[in-house]
């Protein structure tokens, strides 16, 4: 860096960090200003280093702003947070991370190493608060040290499977000068494009091609993969449905194919329901296998043990996890599936041609409900998803924005019509115009949203012209601050409010709590008065004014929208605004709180019903487990306790 006249540039110990990120083309570090952080934050104030500090008001929001830009780019997200403070609030989205395989390196500038040991004000033992959502966690011995660890860090992250890196440095280490040939090599790069054993493929194959009905399990790896055109074709070949792991982190299959029926249920039952017919199920790039709330041994496996499961998969761990798979393949799934597929034939069978049919159909028919449910929400008093998510579609279309959107999903209470309205499939996007988080932890998407919107261009050849996201009130209440850095940075952004005044996904939550637990010896639990919809799970008196809150923070406009004929109108209002005004915007959209009534059975009050949102899971729909729900509840949303 630049020193006294005519001497050369002094280089500190910090450099190393921008050695790297200038070799890998990282361009941003997020965080919260700290004393002790100051000298890595300094380095972005030279332009030859390429790097930007972004700027946030709350750790978490920092780790979920890198975790958008990692999943924009392929590349680790970079951070800096503040000893024990810092990472303590870190901790929501870096479990997000860990389950949902974001490469991420988090720099996190402990106390004096001279000091640590006499417990100063801030210090920790910061590696075990980080330890078990990370794949490596060290802290920096020496200074000397450093450049070993960041060079392993980076190498850590980047290598499959993904996963994010904890790196403390004491503060004064990052000062030490060191010489101006004194610079990291590079990065060590391991090829993620590895495939299995051919005797593993073969015995996959063999399975696959025996089955009678077989079906497919989509899980994160297939999307962090592109590889929705070689997982299309085994559909095609074997005639099988394929579902997507529960809070699958992308879109790991095309939601136009026929095959698509949606993530699988977040219930016990559900999975089972979805398993029970079938002979054999491929579980590809499947990580998180259970995403459920509650379950009961005595209920049985979520997998019944009849159904024969073959796995592929670039992560050892995910491989026989949970239940026994008679053959595993251990490799990339983009390499590994046309090897598998080779094997199959090069044609479906009669069987598989006569599945594949009936898939065709089935899709047909659920296209058709979904029209009909749309037109009948029109028709509703309060907006519903269904609703929204149409008029996005409508919009994304007529702007050919196909290749050029990124959805960020936190909408947990009403997930589906987003999922499969939008348009996840081959005409432009790719897994990544997807994102939302395996863990669960709220608070991730709009904090994510300024990774992503900084980072433009994806790295599956999508880029970021138009950005929005859909989170619940709920889940927008954990970090409003995120307007701030997005007015700060002049991040054009969509956010969409889907604001019913409560926490619905713990209502459903608390119903499944009194279905499992009410009448079970020993347990016998209820809520006081039987009331599974309690004060406290909602978020009213007063009601929060969500484009005041925006107005505050960061002075971005915005729109209450109120019903379900004003949206259309509203969302158009709010592309424009972010595309043409380059500003973000916000839309507090009122939608319905608890589903309407089950139908009167009283002829003299006249008939109503509540409207029913259809099954996106339309093959498996007829399944007893499936359909033994009531009138107010929604197949196709998990709940998270």
């Amino acid at each position: 860096m630049p020193n006294h006249l005519g001497q050369a540039p002094t280089r500190w110990a910090r450099d190393y960090v921008f050695d790297i990120l200038s070799e890998l083309g990282i361009h941003h570090i997020f965080g919260v200003p700290g004393t002790n952080e100051i000298p890595i934050i300094d380095g972005t104030s030279y332009p030859e280093n390429k790097v930007e500090y972004i700027e946030c008001l709350h750790e978490n929001i920092a780790l979920g702003a890198a975790m958008g830009s990692a999943r924009m780019t392929g590349l680790p997200g970079v951070l800096v947070v503040h000893v024990t403070p810092g990472i303590a609030h870190s901790i929501g989205n870096l479990f997000n991370a860990a389950r949902s395989q974001v490469p991420l390196v988090i720099l996190c500038c402990q106390q004096q190493n001279e000091l640590v040991t006499q417990e100063p004000l801030l210090a920790s033992n910061l590696v075990d608060l980080a330890r078990q959502y990370t794949k490596w966690a060290h802290e920096v011995r020496a200074a000397e040290e450093l450049p070993l660890v960041l060079q392993r860090a980076f190498k850590e992250a980047m290598a499959a499977p993904n996963g994010p890196v904890f790196v403390s440095i004491p503060w004064e280490f990052t000062m030490r000068e060191i010489g101006p040939d004194d610079k990291i090599k590079g990065v060590t790069r391991i090829s993620p494009h590895f495939t299995g054993a051919p005797e593993s493929i073969t015995q996959v194959a063999t399975a696959l091609r025996e089955a009678k009905n077989p079906i497919i399990i989509a899980g994160d790896a297939v999307g962090y993969a592109n590889a929705w055109t070689e997982l299309q074709h085994m559909a095609q070949l074997i005639g099988a449905p394929v579902l997507l792991q529960t809070f699958s982190s992308v879109a790991n299959f095309p939601n136009d194919d026929c095959h698509w029926q949606g993530e699988l249920p977040g219930t016990q039952a559900g999975v089972q329901g979805v398993f029970k017919d079938h002979d054999v199920a491929f579980l590809c790039g499947f990580s998180n296998q259970a995403q459920i709330t509650i379950f009961k041994y005595s209920d049985g496996a979520l997998i019944p043990p009849a159904v024969r499961q073959v796995y592929l998969s670039n992560n050892i761990w995910d491989i026989g996890k949970n239940y026994y798979g008679e053959a595993a393949v251990f490799g990339d799934i983009k390499a590994t599936l046309p090897l598998i597929n080779a094997e199959l034939g090069a044609t479906p069978s009669a069987a598989a041609a006569a599945r594949n049919g009936h898939l065709a159909a089935l899709a047909a028919k659920r296209q058709q409900q979904w029209n009909m449910y749309f037109v009948e929400a029109l028709a509703e008093p309060n907006i519903l998803a269904v609703v929204i998510a149409q008029a996005l579609r409508e919009e994304i279309n007529k702007r050919d924005l196909n290749k050029k959107f990124v959805y960020v999903h936190e909408a947990v209470s009403d997930p589906a019509p987003f999922q499969y309205l939008l348009p996840f499939g081959t005409a432009g996007a790719a897994p990544i115009s997807y994102y939302c988080v395996g863990g669960g932890s709220l608070g991730w998407s709009m904090p994510a949203t300024l990774g992503i919107k900084l980072s433009q261009q994806g790295w599956q050849q999508i880029d970021a012209e138009f950005v929005v996201a859909a989170t619940g009130d709920g889940s927008s209440l954990f970090y409003p601050q995120t307007w701030w850095t997005a007015a700060h940075r002049k991040l054009a952004v969509l956010y969409i409010i889907t604001n019913n005044h409560e926490y619905h996904t713990l209502q459903n939550g608390l119903k499944q709590l009194v279905a499992a637990y009410g009448d079970a010896p020993g347990y016998e639990w209820h809520p006081k008065d039987n009331n599974t919809d309690p004060s406290y799970l909602r978020i009213e008196s007063p009601v929060m004014d969500f484009v005041a809150i925006a107005n505050a923070l960061g002075g971005l406009a915005g729109e209450v929208v109120r019903t379900p004929e004003d949206v259309k109108a509203a969302v158009r209002r709010g592309m424009d605004h972010v595309l043409h005004q380059r500003q973000a915007y916000i839309l507090d959209m009122r939608t319905a709180q608890n589903p309407p009534p089950p139908p009167s059975t009283d002829d003299a009050t006249g008939s109503t019903r509540a409207l029913v949102q259809p099954a996106l899971n339309v093959f498996h729909q007829q399944s007893q487990l499936l359909s033994n729900a009531g009138p107010d509840d929604n197949q196709n949303a998990p709940v998270i306790f």
